[in-house]
């Protein structure tokens, strides 16, 4: 269905550039030619080792570069510059062929719309430039310009949502959710950049001055590009952890992505800024990683835990903390790792801290870790309803958990409510009955002892 799709946006991308190859057309090669070479040159560096690797930017970093050929060109024209930049573009993952394919008509499309709205709104002439003999009309530019950014953005965030679809077998507004609003922004900052370029293009100082718009945006996409394949590296280490956890202890498996989206929710209440949240987040998320350390015979022993066991089972913090500690961009969750089983009233591990001495990371995990565990359901037991979890947070206020901080959740989850777990882990022996399909609804007592996160959740969870 994919292929057809992108057969099917190829066949209609070339019905937008033919207009441009007959003969007689009034296409300005010289320009159409410079345009093309440009964003050429511009994706090469992407594909080739530059100084012993290769840039990481990928084609559509040069959006200003193709605006401005929709400014600057009829449509057809402009449609013409995106096409051997996008098969020249460096391509990641298979398959190549039909991905340079897509990438080639989707922005050809994209071109083309953006100069047709364009030059209806008559952009072509409050550019001026030695053609019309006149200079630009600056303020009458602006309209058309932000116009066809939209209509750029509009038509692109379409097809991306589209090819999704198809190739994913996702619903329709599902795959379309977000990348509008997403792209808006950017588009519109592009359309500004390549009115600026196409200004200076059709100005006296010519094409070359265009160039020291050209320039700087480069450097901008490129930065831009390394940071976001920064963060993807980021969030490909932060998912191995997590994978390695989920798999040694299958009985919480989830849990940690709900601690994480807990923690998130109780820092929306508290103000905190955007990158905070972020590292909060993978606070949440990592903050069992140290169960790692612990013997697998133990996390899933079936039975009461000796003293000795449960001594193991506490080192898990501190397991955690040494596992993390040279992950430089965890910054504060390394001592939420750390100390997200510290209580308040001096009572927790690993090192008995009270009240403000514990990190306010770990005192935010600490009541997301425990309310997920109590509204989970696992195989050896059911899971609380969030109001009864939440009031068993409040009772254990002030003396286990952070007031503020369950107060906070209180607020998140009555604005945004909480999907609570399915069955997470493996069925277990004495257990059964207790899963999906079972009618009777009788509990059995667990046949396992609680998790980490279980044994420190007030009175009536021991």
């Amino acid at each position: 269905m994919a292929r057809a799709y992108i057969l099917a946006v190829a066949l209609c991308a070339t019905a937008c550039v033919l207009p441009a190859l007959r003969p007689g057309a009034d296409t300005p090669w010289t320009t159409l030619a410079l345009l093309t070479g440009l964003y050429l040159l511009c994706e090469l560096p992407g594909r080739r080792p530059v100084f012993g690797s290769s840039v990481p930017i990928s084609a559509g970093s040069f959006f200003p570069l193709l605006l401005a050929a929709a400014f600057l060109l009829p449509p057809g024209a402009a449609a013409l510059v995106a096409i051997p930049g996008s098969f020249a573009g460096r391509v990641e993952n298979p398959p190549a062929a039909a991905r340079r394919v897509w990438r080639a008509a989707q922005l050809a499309l994209t071109v083309w719309a953006a100069s047709q709205v364009h030059a209806l709104l008559g952009g072509p002439a409050a550019l001026g430039g030695s053609g019309a003999g006149r200079p630009a009309e600056l303020p009458y530019a602006l309209l058309p310009a932000c116009a066809a950014a939209l209509v750029f953005s509009l038509v692109l965030s379409a097809l991306d949502g589209s090819i999704l679809a198809a190739a994913e077998q996702l619903p329709v507004r599902r795959a379309w959710s977000g990348l509008l609003p997403r792209a808006l922004g950017p588009h519109l900052v592009h359309g500004l950049a390549g009115l600026m370029m196409a200004v200076l293009w059709n100005s006296s100082y010519g094409p070359l001055a265009a160039l020291f718009v050209l320039l700087p945006m480069y450097i901008s996409c490129w930065v831009f590009a390394q940071y976001h394949r920064e963060h993807a590296a980021h969030r490909a280490t932060i998912r191995a952890l997590v994978q390695a956890v989920d798999i040694k202890d299958t009985y919480t498996r989830g849990h940690s992505e709900r601690v994480g989206r807990a923690s998130v929710l109780i820092a929306h209440e508290l103000g905190m800024a955007g990158d905070r949240v972020e590292v909060l987040r993978f606070a949440g998320i990592l903050h069992d990683v140290g169960k790692l350390g612990v013997p697998t015979r133990v996390l899933r022993k079936d039975g009461p835990l000796t003293p000795e066991e449960r001594r193991v089972i506490e080192l898990h913090p501190e397991y955690g903390h040494e596992i993390v500690r040279g992950i430089g961009f965890l910054g504060e969750a390394r001592a939420a790792i750390l100390h997200h089983h510290e209580r308040l009233d001096g009572s927790g591990y690993p090192y008995g801290l009270t009240g403000r001495e514990i990190p306010e990371f770990a005192r935010v995990v600490a009541v997301a870790d425990a309310f997920d565990a109590m509204t989970s359901t696992r195989s050896y037991r059911r899971g609380r309803p969030v109001p009864a979890a939440v009031q068993e947070l409040k009772r254990c206020a002030g003396t286990q958990f952070d007031p503020q901080m369950v107060r906070a959740l209180a607020r998140g989850l009555e604005r945004h409510g909480w999907v609570s777990s399915a069955v997470t882990g493996a069925e277990v022996p004495g257990a059964r009955g207790e899963g999906r399909g079972a009618g009777s609804g009788a509990v059995r007592e667990p046949v396992r002892p609680p998790s980490p996160d279980e044994l420190d959740i007030g009175a009536s969870e021991r």
